[in-house]
């Protein structure tokens, strides 16, 4: 196997830096015979942080082939790592570890209450073992997802339920994210613990201080939610607009306070096509997050959250490069030099 060797400027300092693929390691000890890829401006690859691949529309089943185009498209821009709190079903073997894919943290299918969440997809067992179920998953995985609230009349998740479950994951070594969309959901949410609350529209911008304590991480999701707002508005018969445009308008709002407070804030697409995380950068941006604090959301301070170091020796040997410095033209995100995951180039 040919040793991969990028020079440049590593992010986030902007240090000169020469990296060698020692296997699926960085190191900075020089490789007799390396082979050149790229220079310019480094990021420890891209990551995001919420995505849902393998299924054409919901309700479906998992279906491996749409699984490894969806896996190959976050690739193709520059993303080396995803986390898929929620998927349509337990993935096969090679999820997250093939050439092809990029590494992976998922959390199983979605635990919900009965009656709630999207049918044909989920987990709705009752409310005694829902804690259970949740501990179960995240043993395996290292990670559950619970949807905490569903429509506007659907209840919300009691909060001794999902303190609970998080007591009980936390004890099997494992993270809990949940899906909020209304403020009542956010307020369980952060009341109980979670690790990361997925969407938090709606959420009382009062809590985001003690989520920053409690290192509870912010999911926005923004583009997505942007873009639904537009097409919301645009329909006077949408019979979401009574919920949902109060907490979409203020959404962009919400997530650049998170950052102002000190809520880890991670980027995320939630959406079909996959491979949409450039899209999601610049809306983090265009919302007010500086461009710095943005990237950091898709790449070293994402990677850091799940576990990974960045452009260290001994760190895994992921990269996307750029031309330039991509802190002052976004733009550069939709054209890597090069993208390199487990040592090997993959575009």
């Amino acid at each position: 196997m040919t040793v991969l060797r990028v020079r440049g400027f590593a992010l986030p300092e902007g240090e000169p830096i020469d990296l060698y693929a020692d296997g699926d390691r960085w190191t900075r000890d020089p490789v007799a015979g390396a082979e050149l890829v790229a220079e310019g401006w480094i990021l420890p690859g891209l990551v995001d942080a919420h995505t849902h691949p393998g299924a054409e529309r919901p309700g479906l089943p998992l279906d491996a082939d749409v699984l490894r185009e969806d896996l190959r498209a976050h690739l193709d821009a520059g993303v080396t790592l995803i986390r898929a709190p929620g998927l349509a079903g337990d993935p096969p073997e090679w999820f997250g570890r093939a050439d092809d894919s990029p590494r992976a943290f998922h959390a199983g299918p979605w635990i919900a209450q009965h009656g709630q969440f999207m049918q044909g997809w989920g987990r709705r067992p009752g409310l005694a073992e829902l804690p259970a179920v949740a501990a179960e998953q995240a043993a395996r995985t290292g990670w559950a997802k619970v949807v905490v609230d569903w429509l506007p009349d659907d209840a919300v998740m009691p909060v001794d339920v999902l303190r609970e479950a998080v007591d009980r994951v936390h004890a099997v070594g494992g993270r809990l994210a949940v899906h909020t969309q209304h403020g009542a959901g956010g307020s369980v949410a952060v009341e109980a613990g979670v690790d990361s609350v997925e969407h938090g529209m709606g959420l009382d911008f009062d809590l985001l201080p003690r989520m920053a304590e409690r290192g509870i991480a912010l999911t926005p999701t923004l583009s997505v939610i942007t873009a639904s707002l537009a097409k919301t508005l645009a329909d006077p018969e949408d019979v979401r607009r009574s919920w949902y445009v109060p907490g979409a308008s203020a959404h962009a709002r919400l997530t650049a306070a998170a950052v102002e407070a000190g809520v880890t804030v991670l980027a995320g697409t939630d959406s079909r096509p996959h491979g949409g995380i450039a899209a999601e950068v610049r809306a983090l941006a265009t919302a007010g997050v500086p461009p710095h604090e943005a990237l950091a959301a898709a790449s070293w301070s994402a990677r850091s959250y799940l576990g990974l170091p960045g452009l260290v020796d001994g760190a895994v040997a992921d990269a996307v490069v750029y031309a330039t410095d991509p802190r002052a033209d976004l733009g550069q995100l939709d054209r890597p030099r090069a993208v390199i995951v487990r040592g090997r180039r993959v575009r």
